[in-house]
């Protein structure tokens, strides 16, 4: 008999600061492990600093900040997914749902490297 295949990692999101805190509170209470640039005493770092700390806690990061679309197309940064929502483009309650689905649909190994467009 096959031994079972390790359930893969699940995905991790980090809010920036860009986000409102709400979005990771509202993961946390549907099971999904986030936090936010502030809970993580992380308000005030680079943009570049910010996509290191995620990296180092293997998380995609979720932000309405164009500028990290730059950095990962620089491709010189390695990071766990860059997941990007125009502000205006989305409610709050409705970031939540596609993170959740995104989290639910997805493998942390699987968003590396990738830029996701919410």
């Amino acid at each position: 008999m096959a031994e079972p295949k390790p359930k893969p990692d699940p995905v991790r999101i980090y809010t920036d600061e860009s986000v409102p805190v709400a979005v990771a509170e509202g993961l946390k209470r549907r099971g999904v492990d986030a936090w936010s640039a502030y809970e993580a005493g992380n308000a005030g770092l680079t943009d570049e600093e910010q996509l290191a700390y995620a990296y180092k806690e293997q998380a995609a990061i979720f932000t309405h900040d164009d500028d990290f679309l730059r950095l990962a197309a620089e491709g010189e940064r390695e990071h766990y997914g860059v997941v990007y929502a125009h502000q205006q483009w989305y409610s709050l309650g409705e970031c939540i749902r596609r993170l959740k689905a995104l989290a639910e649909t997805h493998a942390r190994e699987e968003l590396k490297g990738r830029v996701i467009f919410l």
